[in-house]
């Protein structure tokens, strides 16, 4: 089964240079990449094409990045890739074993930062998405393309467009959760420190689930 792995970026420029290098092994074996900047103005883009990869100009918007890659994409199963997150070298074999069985699936992570309680949030993180069979989006959410379709793609929405996915695939089936790690930044938890990020995207989830707006929520985000 051909992958298409699709990443948006925004204001990536220093995170490109160890992102295309991490992703050259997987391209000289067949992996179809596709990076989707959603307006940048750095040298994100201009990074990503010298270096040889196809990159699309989107509206802002990462479920609208995301859709956009995917429909380009000529890949029979997509992998969803943040730009701060890293795959596992038996990414690929992984995910065609997950598929046989499963229409989509995600990883679990691990977190890559300064904090001493970052392997907690990532095994509670873990935890969490193998009972509600929700994924984040750290967790590189994979699917083949017949389900992507299914459910109509990523919601157009600017928050919270990996649960809602997940809510749609699931009644396609459960996910294959697999033990192999992704590893992503944690720079989110470094600067805005762990127990307020925590506190910050549980009680956003909270207003989610009780039905207040993504765009509400955005900006409670900011």
């Amino acid at each position: 089964m051909t992958l298409g792995i699709v990443i948006p970026m925004l204001n990536e420029a220093a995170q490109l240079p160890s992102l295309l290098e991490h992703l050259l092994p997987f391209v000289r074996r067949g992996t179809e990449v596709v990076l989707v900047d959603g307006g940048s103005d750095d040298d994100s883009v201009a990074l990503a094409r010298a270096a040889g990869f196809t990159v699309l100009e989107s509206a802002p918007g990462r479920a609208r990045q995301m859709n956009l890659g995917a429909r380009a994409s000529r890949g029979e199963a997509l992998l969803f890739l943040h730009a701060d997150t890293r795959l596992p070298a038996d990414a690929l074999a992984a995910v065609d074993t997950a598929l046989r069985h499963h229409v989509w699936g995600r990883f679990d992570v691990s977190i890559a930062g300064r904090s001493p309680l970052l392997p907690m949030v990532a095994m509670l993180m873990n935890l969490r998405s193998r009972l509600s069979g929700i994924a984040t989006g750290d967790q590189a959410i994979f699917m083949t393309r017949r389900a992507f379709d299914a459910v109509g793609g990523f919601p157009d929405q600017p928050l919270m467009e990996d649960l809602a996915i997940c809510q749609s695939l699931k009644r396609l089936g459960r996910p294959a959760c697999l033990k192999l790690r992704v590893t992503t930044s944690g720079r989110r938890w470094d600067t805005r420190g762990v127990w307020r990020t925590i506190a910050l995207m549980w009680w956003l989830r909270w207003r989610y689930w009780r039905g207040a707006s993504p765009e509400a929520l955005a900006k409670a985000y900011r």
